[in-house]
């Protein structure tokens, strides 16, 4: 027999079961200044050694918001929709057993699970990030994930609170449902759009929906912070899918199952397809030296080995200073190859194997950057228009998250063999 001391070990050497990752679009594999605690890019959601989740209860119709606050105590969860000055709608929320919570935002409070901040495209430091005034929620959106298998997990706008309470204010959009409960919107929303096919080579995107605090999905408001909300779409559920993106108004996450992540590309391939590159030992056509893609460790250094592109023919070159110096300080710069002028700039790999639709060769740039992955990934995030402020979407390369350009997007790449 086990010592009790014994069986706790066993207990806790157990891999925990892995509902699924949270990977935030717009950093390649890590953050600029390295994942640390709560901060980082991508967020694995595994069961919890007991239940946190929650449920609703009983509402409480108050006559003053005073008389809410007394209702809504500290130990129980619960959400205050305000009517007008004379009336309050409380929500008391209770535990669940079959489930767990994860919480998502911007505040750095314990209730928080994985804290986000505004990404800015193309950033290569924190400090890039810190000018910006975050239209991210403090408490912006939680996941219930069922503790037993198929594990589904759900979203729902809004957060709890150290209070554990979550607050709509006079102004926000809320309602009350055709079965005497209240609903509501927060100010920015959380907005959710699931790919068709899955999350594959097939994938194809969805249509973007906004989820409300209770899990109702809707159509779109007019812009992000409209009074008026969206129609409800009653055969669509909040229920995440894998390849589901969720837009937080600042920050855009991609939910990836434990079974797709299961099926995609790990960080191994991508550097076995990394080191097949440069074993084949491309050359600058014009230099005739041996170009090498940096190791991913090194991913934001541009080494003198480093292949660069002209992104309107996709004629790779090592780095070369040769040309006028208009056109050397210009983004337009001529292809000695072809003659096709266009913009010229060091290509990388794509390090974020999660973003990844298939494990085929990296053999496509998105344009501007230079971030480099298979056809299929380039052909898909391509075509995903990804919301941009309060009321614009543009396509944009999930790698550093710089909207793309060009006709397509992306560039096939041209490579040349050894001359030997």
């Amino acid at each position: 027999m086990f010592s009790p001391d014994q069986e706790n070990i066993s207990a806790s050497t157990k891999v925990p079961v892995k509902y699924g990752e949270l990977i935030v679009l717009g950093y390649n594999g890590s953050l600029p200044n390295g994942d640390r605690g709560r901060r980082k890019s991508r967020f694995g959601l595994c069961k919890r050694p007991k239940a946190n989740g929650v449920k609703p209860s009983t509402v409480h119709v108050a006559c003053t918001p005073q008389a809410a606050k007394a209702i809504s105590n500290k130990d129980q969860h619960s959400i205050s929709y305000t009517l007008s000055r004379a009336q309050t709608v409380v929500v008391e929320y209770t535990h669940d057993n079959n489930t767990d919570m994860f919480q998502i935002g911007r505040s750095t409070e314990g209730p928080i699970d994985f804290v986000v901040t505004d990404t800015v495209p193309g950033s290569q430091s924190n400090s890039d990030t810190q000018s910006v005034q975050s239209t991210i929620s403090r408490f912006a959106c939680r996941i219930i994930c069922e503790r037993n298998p198929p594990y589904t997990a759900r979203i729902y706008a809004a957060g709890f609170d150290s209070s554990k309470n979550i607050f709509l204010g006079e102004k926000a959009a809320k309602w009350k449902t055709s079965d005497s409960q209240m609903d509501g919107l927060t100010t920015n929303g959380v907005l959710v759009m699931h790919p068709r096919n899955g999350f594959t080579e097939d994938s194809k995107p969805g249509v973007w929906r906004e989820i409300s605090v209770c899990g109702n999905v809707f159509t779109l408001r007019e812009t992000r912070s409209a009074q008026q909300r969206g129609k409800m779409v009653e055969n669509e559920t909040n229920e995440l899918v894998d390849g589901s993106l969720v837009d937080l108004c600042g920050a855009a996450l991609l939910w990836r199952t434990a079974e797709g992540l299961a099926h995609t590309p790990t960080v191994k391939h991508l550097e076995a397809l990394r080191q097949e590159i440069n074993a084949a030992r491309p050359q600058c056509p014009v230099g005739f030296n041996t170009l090498a893609f940096p190791s991913m460790k090194r991913k934001d250094v541009v080494d003198e080995k480093q292949p660069w592109v002209y992104l309107n023919c996709g004629h790779v070159h090592g780095y070369h200073n040769w040309g006028n110096k208009e056109e050397r300080d210009g983004k337009e710069r001529e292809c000695p190859m072809c003659r096709s002028r266009g913009p010229y700039v060091p290509l990388w790999l794509g390090c974020e194997a999660g973003f990844y639709v298939d494990a085929g060769p990296p053999t496509h740039a998105f344009s501007l950057c230079g971030h480099v992955c298979s056809e299929k990934t380039v052909t898909y995030w391509s075509q995903i228009p990804l919301p941009h402020g309060t009321h614009t979407f543009h396509a944009a390369c999930p790698f550093c998250a710089q909207q793309l350009t060009g006709e397509q997007g992306y560039i096939r790449l041209i490579f040349q063999g050894p001359v030997d």
